[in-house]
């Protein structure tokens, strides 16, 4: 695993290996990538997995160099191409966590580094560790993986993290996965291809009120509207689906809530205190998850 890239690299093997080492890792610090660098070049903007990641890095006792907007403030605006940017980093670090507006930027890079190269979303792409703390959260708040029933509600036209769910809950038996969205943002024929290959049922639905009984995830997604061509676009979507206390109450009692979130007005903040709240634990485990993987990427835990 000398890069992550997409979900389809990972096995249920590897996985379990993963969340083997993030529950070694979770409210601990060690020193196991002292003298380490890792760079995070964000071209599109992010908190939760830049900080997740930076974060990460420190607890493992290793170092940080950053952009926060590379798209404007590195030498992309002047013109400098991806691959050379990345062959530039690679003599300043010795591991590239990578986000870029481009779906495929990620495998781009890896071509050209000889370090590790970290997809933390491309574009409409893919969003791998955001899939694995996602899978990782589901495991530990309902304490299986195998047999729950999900609901990907909201933008999954454009919803990397959907995507990047959705390969790995491909890897698990007696799933069952409703796609609920409005018609004009439903999810990909790659991924309903992928989910046919591997025999798991899903369902696409534009009514999130017939599934919200028996789902055990309710997986809500914000209407994304960096990724609309116009304001027009993006306000005939917005809104299509708000999550209240009325609605929550409806879910099953050990049911969750999930959210990569940013929110903007799909989870009401009423939702926030109820026990299946889940979507700030989730972030949190995204800590754990990103220290588990760069320990493993920069002292070779895992050989493939």
């Amino acid at each position: 695993m000398k890069h992550i890239i997409e979900s389809q690299q990972f096995d249920q093997k590897l996985i379990n290996k993963i969340f083997s080492i993030a529950g070694k890792l979770k409210n601990k610090t060690n020193n196991s990538c002292k003298g380490k660098i890792m760079a995070s070049l964000f071209y599109e903007p992010s908190t939760r997995t830049r900080f997740s990641f930076e974060s990460a890095m420190l607890r493992l006792g290793g170092n940080v160099i950053t952009t926060e907007n590379a798209k404007e403030f590195s030498s992309a605006a002047k013109g400098e191409t991806l691959e050379d940017s990345i062959k530039v980093i690679n003599n300043y670090a010795d591991v590239i966590v990578l986000r870029h507006f481009e779906e495929g930027s990620s495998k781009k890079a890896a071509l050209v580094s000889k370090i590790p190269i970290v997809n933390a979303g491309d574009g409409a792409g893919q969003h791998p560790t955001q899939a694995l703390l996602d899978l990782y959260t589901i495991k530990m708040e309902l304490k299986k993986i195998n047999g729950i029933t999900i609901a990907l509600v909201g933008d999954l036209k454009h919803g990397r993290t959907i995507r990047s769910l959705a390969y790995l809950l491909g890897k698990y038996k007696d799933i069952k996965i409703y796609f609920v969205s409005p018609k004009g943002l439903r999810v990909g024929e790659d991924i309903k291809k992928y989910l046919n290959k591997h025999n798991i049922y899903y369902k696409e639905t534009e009514d999130l009120k017939s599934v919200i009984k028996i789902i055990d995830v309710l997986y809500q997604t914000r209407i994304q509207k960096e990724r609309f061509e116009t304001k027009k676009e993006y306000k005939k979507f917005k809104g299509c689906y708000k999550i209240d206390l009325a609605l929550v109450r409806r879910m099953k009692p050990k049911s969750i809530i999930m959210h990569p979130l940013p929110r903007i007005d799909e989870i009401s903040q009423e939702v926030d205190g109820d026990k299946r709240a889940a979507y700030f634990r989730q972030a949190r485990n995204g800590l754990y998850i990103r220290m588990a993987l760069l320990d493993i990427l920069l002292n070779k835990r895992i050989r493939r």
